[in-house]
């Protein structure tokens, strides 16, 4: 069973979005703010020791004072700085006595009041022009791409600060998490909205659960997969301990996929329905039941139109190769009507034809099958080998010797009658007899023949 965690873990947030309440409810000035060189003097001052001690990843292009304030209840005073940093997020820091210093983002001081008026505690450096631009390199840092549209400062706890964003790229959302202060030699984590709580500690606001969840539609497209999607057709599942987004769609035609995404949201591989039991439980929106009953039927008439005569009983998926196409499923199939199986390669739309390998040729392409017993397919050996002139042999026992570099595959065979077998040769693009080598011949062939009765001679 793969362990999945429902949702996603953030810090508790309990610091405040903004510095000093006392001096944060004063109201911005109706004019636009100016910075005198006055109070550029005195930050550009203050600076290097509060970057110092308050541990800030900043190399200083600006600064600031915002001027003072005191506590109505501890008579404390406190001293306000804006900080500019090349390459990473402006800073406000409140200094009050000798304490350590506070630390906000300038997306956190900029937030306007709860009156909706300006805040008092705004950057308003020119290098702070954008907040939003300083958390590019900590998005960049993360690996998902993402070119933030909307930013909205959840805030920060002793080692964790938050943001919500909205992407160009993916309108679902996401929750950027670093560490406080921002520090680009920390770890930067970047999570879908959608795994997260609406009743949470922490949630995204900037966008509904509909438009979180819609990220299901553009996965499917990079799948390769073809669905129509349910009205109700799409769920988050969880997150596995390496990073990886699980979610479940549901089809129209019946069927269904669990859609795996790369912890940077990159790679995305669909799972059908029924191969994802050990997935957190499987498919919640799919009748895995009669999806399997639909599947046989699909697969035998696929099957069929390649050449191959299976009224397929049952399957299991098996990797693809390098010399698959991409898209393409590859299953090992057994046979209701006959003893033996195949491996067949189904294309990904159902205008190409399958391509079907027997049991007795499947190692030739690189898959070995294990539903049906190899002898019920030595009866195709034994025709090849009639094919050839060799009559005398009826093929009791087969090895796959392997491929060449240049594409010549080899199949060593036994005779039911004791007398020595044969190697047999096959071109393998396409798959072809080629020729047909006695064992007292074949030693130079991969250290010859070595089936029982093979050695003698």
């Amino acid at each position: 069973m793969r362990s999945l965690g429902i949702g996603l873990a953030v810090a508790l947030l309990t610091a405040a979005l903004s510095p000093s309440a006392a001096f944060a409810a004063k109201a911005a000035s109706a004019a636009a703010p100016t910075v005198s060189k006055d109070d550029r003097a005195k930050g550009m001052a203050a600076a290097p020791g509060l970057i110092s001690a308050g541990h800030i990843d900043c190399q200083l292009a600006d600064a600031r004072k915002l001027g003072d304030s005191v506590d109505p209840k501890t008579k404390a005073k406190s001293s306000l700085y804006e900080l500019a940093c090349t390459g990473n997020e402006g800073v406000v820091i409140e200094q009050t006595g000798d304490q350590p210093p506070q630390v906000f983002t300038c997306l956190e001081s900029s937030q306007p009041r709860p009156d909706g008026k300006p805040s008092a505690t705004a950057c308003i450096l020119p290098g702070n022009a954008d907040p939003k631009a300083g958390l590019a390199p900590f998005i960049a840092k993360s690996g998902v791409p993402c070119t933030p549209e909307q930013v909205r400062p959840l805030g920060h706890s002793a080692t964790a600060t938050v943001f919500e964003l909205v992407c160009h790229e993916s309108k679902g959302g996401y929750i950027l998490q670093v560490s406080a202060p921002p520090r680009l030699d920390q770890p930067a984590v970047m999570n879908p909205c959608v795994g997260f709580s609406e009743s949470g500690n922490v949630k995204c606001a900037l966008t509904d659960r509909a438009t979180q969840l819609s990220v299901v539609d553009k996965m499917l497209t990079d799948s390769g997969k073809s669905c129509s999607v349910k009205p109700e057709g799409r769920a988050f599942i969880g997150v596995s301990q390496s990073g990886k987004m699980y979610y479940e769609v549901a089809c129209t035609d019946g069927k269904g996929y669990i859609l795996e995404q790369a912890a940077t949201g990159n790679a995305v591989k669909a799972i059908p329905c029924l191969e994802a039991e050990a997935i957190a439980g499987g498919c919640k929106m799919t009748d895995t039941r009669q999806a399997k009953t639909d599947q046989n039927a699909l697969y035998s008439r696929m099957t069929k139109a390649a050449g191959y005569n299976c009224d397929v009983s049952g399957y299991a998926p098996l990797p693809s190769t390098a010399d698959v196409p991409a898209h393409s499923e590859v299953v090992e199939v057994s046979c209701a009507n006959r003893p033996d199986g195949a491996i067949a390669i189904f294309p990904a739309t159902s205008s190409e034809k399958a391509i079907v390998y027997d049991c007795a040729h499947s190692e030739l392409a690189g898959y070995r099958c294990s539903l049906s017993k190899p002898a019920a397919a030595y009866d195709k050996l034994t025709a090849e080998l009639t094919s050839f002139g060799k009559k005398s042999c009826t093929v009791s026992n087969a090895r796959s010797v392997g491929v060449t570099a240049d594409g010549r595959g080899y199949t060593e065979v036994a005779c039911a009658d004791g007398l020595q077998g044969y190697m047999i040769e096959y071109s393998t693009k396409p798959l072809a007899m080629k020729s047909v080598i006695v064992c007292s011949e074949a030693k130079g062939i991969a250290g010859g023949c070595t089936l029982p009765g093979n050695k003698k001679g």
